[in-house]
């Protein structure tokens, strides 16, 4: 929103939400009625092309938004060296309002003007009209209503909501007020116009212009720099008519230079070129290769999980996941998108983000969770997870943290089996263990006598149930092989607070996703505490009962470039085994976590308060006093 909203700023469909779309309805019905019940040499194909179009041009949009995205999260080629938060991705959500509008005027148009309907596919004439006229009045008018815009009365009431995003994406350049929109689609209409009255008009024109429009906007608010120093070697004079990446970050950095829309020649003119461009073009083309200090490893989750990550949809990676059922609409995208991560081997950069001076990527492993089910993928898997231990242990990349299941105890000992097979390693491996006992702890609520642990007995579990039990807290298991697993890992004298139950009557439940039933969820007292202990959360059965996060903290406000949630977790909020490998290299700790090793867990989580990460519950005495 502008400093100083002014009339005409929110668009006339707002209130409509997600549902907004439902204004072309009437005419799409409207299109195809028209084009199934008349006559072949009345039908308007251009008419009923028009919605296919607006999808074609929300695909374009989408492509240079996960380009992006994922450009800006590995290249080196960045402009501006800041981040992206939450308060841009929402101020950007409505970026397709833009196209609904252009929707409408162009099924409003063929019905006002006979001659902008039933169109020609192609012809020339109306093509060169169009670059004719997009090259002169739009463009000049263009960088005159831009400088007009800049003017502190109209900047404050509308163009500042387009220049509060300093750090640009591609959909930043149709983020405007409705009122400034419909100034964008008047002077866009004049080439198009020109071809009307001019009788040139085609299919063709219609569509390469708007292609060509949102290519360049798009193209020109990337925050890395794209177009090649040979391309100006070639052709000098392009220097004027085509703008670059560099050239347009200026005027969000500056404001008060580069107004041209997609061709400078303007701003050469009329003395308004940043003095710096060139320099801030070479500088971004040459590039600055980073090497950050901590990596966390993740995998994809679900086969729709695609579209939840950082480079996907900008509206569901800024939100915790929930699946959601439109995107069924997309299976084949989502199923030709598992063929490839399943015989793919590359690991991809994720996200970037920067706490105070230490630098941290999220890298991704190909792979959705079920394939880690298979014992027959293990090796593969494990191929890949070694790969990135041994770059990021080549790039100088102090600590890599395993998430989700990259360090199950049954695929490589916790991250174990690289410790051994790579003993050189300069990297320190960290699978979270102790900051996650220490939350788990932390979570149970103060005065909680006796709980119920739902979960294979292994590294985890086995560290929970030694802290409660010295508490003096009775552990109740339900299954008679967990229990004498459980016992062989403590010692003999805490065995009195280890107890078999199939009663499933106590209050506060410790639980492991891939353990816990929903009939034994059923089976809990009413009010029952579910607290996780694993990477996922159990599905939520009961609605009397209270469901915890999966182990996690929210982040300090330091933290840059935070603009998607990890997973199902709130905004601004890590889960544990990512945090500790950011604690594990800002405490500069030499060893590795990893395996049967943990670290003391009450000096890992105290580490973690130092440095400004926050419990998500208020904190129970369990922990503190155990030590």
């Amino acid at each position: 929103m502008a400093s100083k909203p002014g009339p005409l700023t929110n668009w006339p469909w707002q209130k409509l939400g997600n549902f907004k779309y439902v204004v072309l309805a009437p005419w799409v019905v409207h299109s195809i009625y028209q084009f199934v019940t008349k006559d072949e040499n009345e039908r308007d194909v251009g008419y009923l092309l028009t919605f296919p179009f607006l999808l074609s041009r929300m695909l374009h949009s989408q492509l240079w938004i996960s380009l992006a995205r994922y450009q800006t999260a590995k290249s080196k080629h960045r402009i501006v060296h800041k981040g992206i938060e939450f308060e841009q991705v929402d101020r950007e959500r409505n970026w397709d309002d833009q196209i609904i509008l252009n929707g409408i005027v162009n099924y409003i148009i063929p019905q006002i003007f006979p001659g902008a309907s039933r169109l020609p596919m192609w012809r020339w004439d109306g093509i060169f009209l169009v670059i004719l006229f997009h090259a002169g009045p739009v463009e000049f008018l263009y960088y005159w209503l831009h400088r007009v815009l800049h003017h502190h009365f109209l900047y404050s009431r509308y163009h500042s909501h387009h220049h509060a995003s300093v750090v640009t994406e591609p959909i930043t350049s149709v983020v405007h007020p409705f009122a400034e929109h419909l100034l964008y689609f008047s002077l866009f209409s004049i080439p198009i116009m020109a071809t009307v009255f001019t009788g040139t008009i085609s299919l063709g024109a219609i569509g390469l212009y708007f292609t060509y429009v949102d290519f360049m906007n798009n193209m020109g608010h990337c925050n890395f720099e794209m177009v090649p120093k040979r391309l100006f070697s070639i052709f000098p004079f392009l220097k004027y008519l085509m703008y670059t990446p560099s050239f347009h970050s200026l005027h969000h950095t500056k404001f008060r230079t580069n107004y041209s829309l997609f061709m400078p020649i303007y701003d050469y003119m009329y003395a308004t070129m940043d003095d710096s461009s060139d320099t801030v073009y070479e500088t971004s083309h040459k590039g600055q290769q980073e090497t950050p200090h901590v990596v966390h490893l993740t995998h994809l989750t679900t086969l729709e999980s695609i579209y939840h990550l950082r480079p996907g949809f900008a509206s569901l990676a800024s939100g915790p996941y929930t699946p959601k059922w439109y995107l069924w609409m997309l299976w084949p995208v989502t199923y030709v998108s598992m063929l490839f991560a399943w015989i793919s081997s590359s690991i991809f950069t994720v996200e970037r983000n920067l706490f105070n001076e230490l630098k941290m990527q999220t890298w991704a492993i190909p792979r959705y969770s079920f394939q880690y089910l298979f014992s027959w993928k293990r090796d593969s898997i494990n191929g890949l997870i070694e790969k990135a231990v041994l770059e990021a242990d080549a790039g100088g990349v102090r600590v890599l943290s395993l998430g989700l299941l990259n360090q199950g105890e049954e695929l490589n000992g916790n991250g174990e089996l690289y410790v051994k097979k790579h003993p050189k390693l300069k990297i320190r491996l960290v699978d979270g263990s102790s900051l996650v006992v220490a939350i788990v702890l932390n979570t149970i609520p103060k005065g909680t006598k006796q709980v119920l642990l739902r979960g294979k007995p292994y590294k985890i579990v086995s560290a929970i149930a030694l802290y409660l039990c010295q508490k003096g807290v009775q552990v109740a298991v339900a299954c008679k092989d967990d229990l004498e697993k459980l016992k062989l890992r403590l010692p003999k004298e805490l065995w009195s607070n280890l107890s078999l139950s199939s009663s499933y009557s106590q209050k506060v439940w410790l639980v492991d996703e891939g353990v816990i039933t929903s009939e034994e969820q059923r089976k809990a007292p009413k009010g029952t505490h579910f607290i996780p202990f694993s990477h996922f959360p159990p599905k939520k059965v009961r609605k009397d009962c209270i469901y915890y996060n999966t182990p996690a903290m929210a982040i300090p406000k330091a933290f840059e470039n935070v603009h998607s949630c990890e997973n199902w977790l709130p905004r601004r909020v890590m889960s544990a085994w990512r945090i500790a490998g950011i604690v594990h290299a800002l405490e500069g700790w030499k060893e590795h976590e990893c395996g049967e090793t943990m670290l003391d867990v009450h000096k890992v989580y105290v580490a973690a308060l130092r440095h400004g990460f926050l419990p998500l519950s208020p904190q129970s005495p369990l922990f503190t006093s155990l030590n």
